[in-house]
């Protein structure tokens, strides 16, 4: 920005130069509105992927069991109680065996001590079973 300081008399005189600073604003903000309009380069790897000839393996759904452990303790294996930790044992290891390996949905009673279900978390553990999930966590929610 410049000023023109005058030499003293002529202050009522027209300025001769043109004000350049409006000029360089428009052209700063074309060439911003260039810039944004260009389209982007795209580097792009084209890559030959491998094609399937056969078709996709049937969705087999997989065996469900429900594993309950009640108030007291008690362990239900889809709604049998049973008896003793060996024949749980003997459940879960065939299960764990089983290909593939059926979901063991554990559902723990609300009053049951957290001793118990953790038993049959190690047993499941221990014994390879792989596929095992918590249901019916709603009754936990007040």
């Amino acid at each position: 920005m410049a000023m023109n300081v005058g030499e003293g008399g002529g202050e009522d005189e027209p300025m001769m130069e043109i004000n350049t600073t409006p000029l360089i604003d428009v052209m700063l903000v074309l060439l911003v509105m260039l810039i944004i309009t260009i389209p982007l380069q795209t580097q792009a790897v084209k890559l030959d992927m491998p094609q399937t000839l056969s078709a996709p393996p049937p969705d087999v759904k997989p065996v469900v069991v429900d594993l309950e452990v009640d108030f007291d303790g008690t362990v239900f294996w889809d709604g049998t109680p049973v008896p003793s930790t060996t024949q749980l044992d003997g459940l879960l290891t065939s299960a764990a065996a089983q290909t593939p390996q059926p979901e063991i949905h554990l559902k723990p009673n609300r009053l049951v001590k957290y001793d118990y279900v953790a038993k049959v978390l190690a047993a499941a553990q221990r014994l390879g079973v792989k596929r095992i999930g918590f249901v019916g966590n709603e009754q936990y929610m007040d």
